[in-house]
């Protein structure tokens, strides 16, 4: 009779029952601490993602491993590790999607709009890109592992550093409803150019550090180009109809959701599987879709909320998982992330705004943009998530670097204020009727419009 055991416990050796019992626990954590951290965010006056951002740190080594160890070895054990970056993956990818899909191209002065934010590009890359290389030699002894190069370790922090917070400036300027104003469209097109060109940029030193030569890395920004001109110029236009239809019927159905559902995850396999991750190929789908304003709408009013508050949290508690902030106490660590902080903001914040200066935005624009620019947000801990998992850098690296995420974050949104006040933000928000909600929509204060 030894097999007639209780059914409960026999249902519990069924192992992927057990898993399933281990990884829910650990997702409800990380939402509850997600959403106390977000509404912490917002009560001052900072964007929800901070507030997530910083759930994930506190959820790691730092906060919750050092008061209970025990307890979170348990909620994150070794086996959900695997499943959280699944789904913190997939979530990350569809993010993308749909900040891709939301840009919106047709407004505009063209031309001018786009020379500007290829002019805010460069000076978004340039400086930080240079300042952030300069930490990483003066750092390289004291910080990098050994079987990294110098140039490679200073490539690394400089790419990380000329990131800027792409997904979190779309949030903030839709929660602004500045999307579509000049401004806003100029700033969200550099910085999509800043963070393409990161991502290729990480493609090659992952090329260079993985030893595959000098073929491995043309191959891969060939594939990235084809892949790119595939999506942009064929499947765009096959997808012409789909959005047509959906103009039309009013409709946003099951089949096209399958499609829309489907075109993303190929994308991100096929970018996954030529080096170039995953998040890459959201990006690129969303630029793709069809651009009727019905068939965004719907979109994001299918996709958005679920991705924010069920996946998203995931990958800032994957990030925080991996982040140990006790390794960068001390005078000895302090003076290097000193450094490396000031490299970044500097690179960013005045490099942008002397840029934008130049080009005969008023120093009030000029600044606003400098402080949205200089936000990291969730695009350097991709990047850093990437180096620590490629062993590009040590975890007091990728610690400090979270760190710098975390800070030059909350920063963006009070430079941002202090440059434009209420009074010139409202001149500048666009008066087209499509691009203004009915009042109807109208957020209430306490929480902004999450679009």
């Amino acid at each position: 009779m030894h097999h007639a055991a209780h059914p409960l416990a026999a249902a519990v050796t069924d192992k992927n029952l057990e898993l399933v019992l281990k990884v829910l626990p650990a997702i409800v954590v990380i939402l509850a601490a997600s959403a106390l951290c977000g509404r912490l965010a917002l009560l001052i006056k900072q964007p929800r993602v901070l507030g997530e951002m910083v759930a994930g740190v506190l959820l790691g080594p730092t906060l919750f491993g050092a008061l209970f160890p025990s307890v979170q070895k348990a909620v994150f054990a070794p086996e959900v590790k695997p499943i959280l970056y699944v789904l913190s993956t997939i979530g990350l990818t569809i993010f993308m999607f749909l900040v891709g899909a939301g840009l919106d191209h047709r407004a505009g002065s063209g031309g001018k709009d786009t020379r500007n934010a290829a002019v805010l590009a460069v000076s978004g890359i340039v400086p930080s890109l240079l300042l952030g290389a300069g930490a990483g030699y003066l750092l390289y002894d004291r910080l990098s592992r050994p079987d990294v190069t110098p140039f490679e370790f200073a490539l690394f922090l400089g790419g990380a550093l000329s990131i800027t917070a792409f997904p979190m400036l779309a949030r903030i300027l839709y929660e602004r409803r500045l999307q579509n104003s000049s401004l806003g469209r100029m700033t969200l097109l550099g910085a999509s150019i800043d963070d393409a060109a990161a991502w290729c940029f990480l493609a090659v030193l992952s090329a260079m550090h993985s030893g595959s030569g000098a073929m491995q890395v043309f191959k891969t920004i060939g594939l990235t180009a084809v892949f790119a001109a595939i999506m942009l110029l064929g499947v765009k236009k096959l997808l012409r109809p789909l959005g047509d239809r959906v103009e039309r019927t009013g409709t946003f159905g099951f089949e096209e959701m399958y499609i829309v559902v489907g075109i993303v995850l190929l994308s991100g396999l096929f970018t996954d599987y030529i080096g170039i991750y995953s998040v890459f190929g959201g990006f690129i789908a969303g630029l793709a879709m069809p651009e009727n304003p019905a068939f965004r709408a719907a979109l994001h009013g299918r996709m958005m909320d679920i991705v924010c508050v069920l996946l998203l949290p995931i990958f800032f508690a994957f990030s925080g998982l991996n982040t140990e902030l006790g390794g960068i106490a001390g005078w000895a660590m302090l003076l290097p992330f000193l450094v490396i902080l000031a490299a970044g903001f500097i690179g960013k914040y005045v490099g942008c705004a002397a840029a934008m200066r130049a080009i005969g935005f008023s120093p009030r624009e000029s600044w606003a943009v400098g402080g949205l620019m200089n936000a990291r947000g969730l695009m350097i801990l991709i990047f850093i998530n990437i180096g620590l998992a490629q062993g590009m850098i040590t975890p007091e690296v990728f610690a400090m670097l979270v760190l710098v995420a975390v800070l030059t974050t909350a920063v963006a949104v009070p430079l941002y204020r202090w440059a434009m006040p209420d009074r010139l933000e409202q001149q500048m928000l666009p008066t087209s009727p499509e691009a203004v909600p009915p009042p109807a929509a109208e957020p209430t204060r306490n929480e902004p419009a999450r679009v």
